[in-house]
């Protein structure tokens, strides 16, 4: 069985190294995109089994490419999980209604980051 493959989009690259290595630590296989629209064609060409996007995002900020990768039958049912400083009350809410389908704040909280992306492939598998 192959590794499950994540596409992590995140322009800052100490974030990218951070993330990119919690998760090859716990076994995925990452993929990385340095802005939207790279994000976007790295998912249809690759279709992770989930995404990790930040929101602020060079050429296609998250929010737009969430709408475009939930809007293509392609990609639609990949989960994608919000990686964002977006804080503020109603970034959250913000965020699921435009396709996302969970929220992750940063700073990352590393001890529970393997823990959160567990529960969304699951509940992935589950739908």
């Amino acid at each position: 069985m192959p590794p499950t493959r994540v596409l992590l989009v995140e322009d800052n690259e100490d974030n990218l190294q951070l993330v990119r290595f919690l998760l090859e630590r716990d076994g995925y296989e990452v993929l990385c995109a340095h802005n939207g629209r790279e994000g976007l064609a790295l998912a249809r060409q690759k279709l992770p089994n989930l995404i990790l996007m930040d929101l602020s995002l060079p050429e296609i900020d998250g929010w737009e490419a969430a709408q475009l990768l939930k809007a293509d039958q392609k990609t639609a049912s990949i989960p994608l999980l919000a990686l964002t400083a977006h804080t503020l009350p109603g970034d959250r809410q913000r965020a699921l209604s435009m396709g996302f389908d969970g929220y992750l704040s940063k700073p990352i909280d590393v001890a529970g980051f393997g823990g959160n992306i567990s529960q969304a492939l699951q509940k992935s598998k589950k739908e």
